[in-house]
């Protein structure tokens, strides 16, 4: 009989109908493949019951992030063949269920099921949180929010450096993570136009670092809002360290019950993507409210690709049951017009896609240098879901699959004026 390595590497090509590019290690030790090739490694029978109970992402996740699958070699590789044997091939028409039509496949799917041992499906990883439809409350959002911030900041500061910026930076030649940071910070400041004095409010402010940076290069009032307790007390700290209390509040507050505008500027970096279609135009109005006439929102916001029937969408699996329960993307277009039919005049929309990548590529790369640290600091499998999602996002970024935009939106007075300089690329005051 055939090593397991050898007998998975012939089963998976009757099923793909093609050459599989990768090389495969299998529990039995026995290895086939190219010698030189990434090495997808699958450490026991529970693998392929995972992959043959949820075909397709939500499988290979589970697999993935209990540790039953893992790879040798080059992880953006591997990463590359994955994207077309499994999501592009879905995307295409050309998934599992239609390739079970042919004969040898449904033969070969059959003698995988053997393979893989008794037909018991695993239970879900302990970090897979539990499905459920997306309401976007109060409650729903707090809980989302937990789950993918409260992870610790001892974390976070592994992944994210000094900075501790969990959004696309904005990058020069030669440049490095915490000066591309604070480039990010300083632009988004510029674009707001603003003036000491002024009242700046930052909406999902996360671990302080745009409040920091607006009160004290730009002196105004800061206050900022987030949902997790761990990012306000880290933030809070912050800014005592930085002697601005006097200046910046942080508060444990959903955007929805601020009510103390009109505000000079609002940031929202990196936010937005959480609060749900449904939810969108509600969100935009309530920033509209708590502006005053000229104020200006700068609103940076992950975007996916426009589908030719947008009823069809669906939020990614493996995001939505491991990274960020509730997320959803939405094109730019969907964005703009929201914050459009919100009263916004929007000025100015620059895409920063390819500095995601960058920024990603950094934050994997901490990551995997302090990678011993990171597993004690939370668990195996929730130091495995961060690997996974960012080195992914990257790749995704890179094959323009999503993208991430600056959009400067002004709640422009009734006469006309929106107060902004006649060449708004310089972002001058």
């Amino acid at each position: 009989m055939a090593d397991a390595a050898s007998r998975l590497t012939s089963l998976a090509e009757r099923l793909l109908g093609e050459p599989l590019p990768l090389g495969v290690r299998a529990w039995d030790g026995s290895r086939s493949g190219p010698p030189d090739a990434p090495t997808l490694v699958v450490r026991n029978r529970r693998a392929l019951r995972r992959l043959l109970f949820k075909p397709g992402e939500l499988g290979l996740a589970r697999a993935w992030v209990a540790g039953d699958l893992d790879i040798e070699g080059d992880l953006y590789g591997v990463l590359e063949v994955m994207a077309g044997l499994v999501w592009e091939r879905e995307e295409g028409g050309r998934g599992l269920l239609r390739t079970l039509r042919d004969p040898d496949a449904r033969s070969a799917a059959g003698e995988l099921l053997r393979l893989a041992g008794p037909p018991i499906p695993p239970a879900p990883p302990g970090e897979e949180v539990r499905r459920r439809r997306h309401l976007h409350t109060r409650h729903s959002d707090r809980r989302a929010i937990s789950h993918h911030y409260d992870v610790g900041n001892d974390f976070y500061e592994i992944v994210l450096g000094p900075s501790m910026v969990y959004s696309c930076a904005y990058w020069e030649d030669g440049g490095t993570l915490e000066s591309a940071q604070r480039d990010k910070l300083e632009l988004i400041c510029r674009k707001l136009g603003l003036t000491p004095g002024q009242r700046l409010l930052d909406v999902g402010c996360g671990w302080g670092a745009m409040a920091v940076h607006a009160a004290r290069e730009h002196g105004v009032g800061v206050v900022g809002v987030t949902l997790s307790q761990e990012q306000a007390a880290y933030a809070r700290k912050r800014v005592a360290d930085e002697g601005l209390t006097d200046r910046v509040e942080i508060r444990v507050q959903d955007y929805r019950d601020v009510r103390d505008g009109p505000y000079d500027a609002i940031s929202s970096i990196g936010m937005a993507e959480h609060v749900g279609a449904e939810r969108y135009l509600e969100y935009a109005t309530d920033l509209y409210g708590l502006l005053k006439p000229g104020g200006r929102l700068l609103n940076h916001q992950i975007a996916r690709r426009p589908q030719s029937d947008e009823t069809t969408y669906q939020v990614d699996d493996f995001i939505d049951a491991y990274v960020f329960p509730d997320g959803e993307l939405a094109p730019l277009g969907t964005t703009v017009t929201q914050l459009e039919r919100a009263g916004f005049e929007v000025r100015d929309v620059e895409s920063i896609r390819e500095h995601y990548a960058l920024t990603l590529r950094r934050w994997v790369t901490r990551l995997e240098d302090d990678w011993p640290r990171a597993v004690r600091l939370t668990s195996p499998g929730r130091a495995r879901v961060w690997r996974l999602y960012m080195a992914a996002c990257a790749l995704a970024f890179e094959r323009n699959r999503i993208g991430v935009n600056q959009v400067l939106a002004v709640r422009t007075p009734a006469p006309g004026a929106s107060g902004l300089p006649l060449r708004t690329r310089t972002w001058g005051a």
